[in-house]
């Protein structure tokens, strides 16, 4: 796995690039503060006590549009015009189950791209942002991004998290470039909790791309995405509490995001771990972390862990290669 997550020190920090496998209008932003702010409980939203199956299904469809399945029959069960009023998004989700089956070769279908994407077009046109999104995910694979991000801005409009973080990666890698607008998308999916926004956000806050460099703010997505499960955002806020950008400098609490991340199968966490625990005297605790990023291509840490394994005795070896073998990741959002 590719983990360039820090940007360089040509960008005048630590931190590396960002990772890839507009003007803000007052209305919308009033400063940048925003950005770094951890969301707020969700407001109240007070509702009339207006007869709600006279809602036009235009408005009910772009309401239910990024729902899932078990949202959209939950949904339907409130009254008859809703019932029928969802009966597109219904059929959507069928297209979409097909779409999967054939882009990943699921329920004993061979595998067929094209086959997919005409799945996935169809729950789209029936109104689906999931659809739209993997339709998306499509185009952008086989080359053809200007219609995957045509597919991702209308997802993206109709409050799909997923889609509004895609569109602020694909703006990034975009030509030309289109850095504000970008941050812009990436904030709307960050307030609704999507991980890999909030790491992508905090990225071009560290680095100053598309808005106005904010360690603070940086820190603070960094440990919003770290919280939700997001490993590469657990090893940066590893590096920002052990170096204090951002962050109030602590070591115990860098130690414990290295670990979590370490644990995660990040291969720098692994490296930065093992050294932790060298130097508190864990030799045989440290020699597992750095063969296991050894493994995934720390050539560094191999220098390290041989070093070590010079001073074990042969029982020793023998037991940290056998657990550094049966190690296993712990599950992640990624």
């Amino acid at each position: 796995m590719k983990q360039i997550t820090w940007p360089g020190r040509s960008d005048g920090s630590r931190f590396k690039s960002l990772p890839i496998k507009n003007q803000f209008h007052q209305s919308e932003f009033k400063s940048t503060s925003k950005f770094w702010s951890a969301p707020s409980a969700s407001r109240k939203i007070r509702s009339s006590d207006g007869d709600f199956s006279k809602l036009p299904f235009d408005i009910l469809t772009k309401i239910a549009a990024s729902f899932t399945l078990p949202n959209l029959q939950a949904a339907s069960l409130a009254c008859k015009s809703w019932s029928e009023g969802l009966r597109p998004l219904r059929e959507a989700m069928l297209f979409l189950k097909w779409g999967k089956r054939f882009k990943h070769g699921l329920g004993g279908v061979r595998p067929n791209l094209n086959k997919a994407l005409e799945s996935f077009l169809k729950g789209a046109a029936r109104g689906s942002t999931l659809a739209m999104v993997d339709a998306a995910l499509l185009y952008w694979e086989i080359g053809s991004k200007d219609k995957a991000i045509a597919l991702y801005e209308k997802a993206a409009k109709l409050g799909d998290p997923a889609g509004q973080c895609n569109l602020g990666l694909a703006y990034l890698q975009a030509e030309p470039l289109k850095r504000k607008e970008a941050v812009k998308w990436l904030f709307q999916a960050s307030k609704s909790g999507h991980v890999r926004a909030q790491y992508q956000l905090a990225l071009c806050l560290h680095r100053g791309s598309g808005v106005n460099c904010n360690l603070q703010g940086a820190a603070r997505w960094y440990l919003k995405a770290a919280e939700g499960g997001y490993v590469r955002a657990m090893y940066n806020v590893g590096l920002c509490y052990s170096v204090g950008e951002g962050l109030a400098q602590s070591h115990r609490q860098a130690r414990k995001w290295m670990k979590r991340a370490a644990d995660r199968g990040h291969s720098k966490a692994q490296f930065e771990h093992g050294l932790g625990l060298f130097s508190e005297g864990e030799k045989l605790k440290a020699v597992v972390y750095l063969e296991l990023a050894t493994r995934a291509g720390e050539t560094a840490a191999a220098h390290v862990k041989n070093v070590i394994l010079q001073q074990l005795s042969a029982t020793s070896r023998d037991r940290v290669m056998n657990l550094a073998d049966n190690w296993r990741a712990m599950p992640s959002s990624r």
